[in-house]
């Protein structure tokens, strides 16, 4: 019998599992093994892999420090936005922190207390309610699992299994595919790149040199000819001197954008959502991971007084991400309304010359 089921074990996952695993008896699973380096039975979380402003303050606010070897080169200080749709370009000094994603996932798991019991290669199946919590079943190494828990936390992003289950599709965040390619690039660009064009998506693309690689990623609508808009992507970025002949792999998935606070869903009963599977993911960027350690944390402060009327003292507290929704969506059409995003581009405010 564990108190605390958590479903996913990237940044909200990780982080809950190691607030709370001294307290609780706490059960963490994930598809992925990361735990064994070696493993690649599954491919990586498709991820841009840069840390933003938000969740370095995050990880300062956690008392963590990020270890030097999850960094990756080059470490640059620039965007170069790229708006195809009025052929426009700037400049724009920012300050991310460029790392490696699978490198950063693998050591927040290895900073949990030894009590967390980890399953990893593991697979959500589904839940029944049983007298004082849930009995949870899920595949561990290709074998059914079943296990008791107080309370289930769906930690599983925005293809989030137990979001589905308990909410009927109801409010769910706008879904996007996101494509993302990596190629051999041995030149050496000195900025990252954010690319607007409304023939491919009403979202944003972007381009990220690590290491001896080039990362060309895009947020597209499903459903919308995404494989075909992609490609018309690469061929327009081509034109502009990028080089994308020698790809090493693509990478896919889901993300959410939450247009509306309400989007924001915390859970029912004894079942809670973190990061993306809630809906806590910038509308302007598709920036999580400063959500995920932002609602974990919420929802760990909320446990620590007690399983007992937790879920309203979290809904209580999130109140603050609620709110930093309502105001990315407010800022929104500054980016993505064509006629805005021209007018502030060729201001050419707090561009570099």
């Amino acid at each position: 019998m564990y108190d605390i089921a958590i479903i996913g074990a990237g940044p909200a996952g990780s982080n809950l599992a190691r607030l709370i695993g001294d307290k609780y008896k706490v059960l963490l699973i994930d598809k992925r093994d990361l735990e064994n380096e070696n493993s690649k039975s599954l491919p990586n979380k498709c991820c841009g892999g840069l840390l933003a402003p938000d969740a370095q303050k995050m990880i300062a606010r956690l008392g963590l420090g990020i270890p030097k070897d999850i960094l990756v080169d080059p470490q640059l200080f620039a965007v170069r936005t790229i708006d195809l749709t009025n052929n426009l370009e700037r400049l724009y000094q920012r300050f991310y922190y460029n790392m490696d994603r699978e490198k950063f996932d693998r050591w927040l798991v290895s900073i949990l207390p030894t009590r967390v019991d980890k399953k990893f290669n593991s697979i959500f199946k589904n839940f029944s309610e049983i007298p004082g919590g849930y009995e949870m079943r899920y595949i561990y190494n290709g074998q059914e699992i079943s296990a008791k828990t107080r309370v289930i936390v769906g930690a599983d992003g925005a293809s989030s299994r137990l979001r589905n289950s308990i909410s009927n599709n109801l409010n769910i965040p706008e879904k996007y595919i996101s494509i993302q390619e990596w190629f051999e690039c041995p030149c050496q660009i000195p900025y990252f790149t954010a690319i607007f064009d409304e023939e491919i998506s009403d979202f944003y693309s972007w381009i990220i040199p690590k290491e001896n690689y080039l990362l060309l990623g895009s947020a597209l609508r499903p459903r919308d000819n995404t494989r075909e808009k992609y490609d018309i992507l690469k061929t327009k970025l081509t034109q502009l001197g990028f080089n994308f002949n020698n790809k090493i792999k693509t990478e896919g998935a889901y993300i959410y954008r939450p247009k509306k606070i309400s989007q924001l869903y915390v859970g029912r009963d004894g079942i809670a959502l973190v990061g993306e599977a809630a809906g806590a993911i910038s509308p302007s960027s598709a920036e999580g991971i400063s959500y995920a350690l932002k609602s974990s944390l919420y929802l760990a402060q909320s446990l620590e007084e007690g399983i007992d009327g937790f879920l309203d003292r979290y809904a209580e507290r999130i109140k603050d991400i609620k709110l930093n929704l309502l105001i990315k969506n407010l800022k929104s059409p500054a980016m993505y309304n064509p006629f805005l995003r021209q007018l502030a581009m060729k201001s050419g405010l707090q561009s570099i010359k």
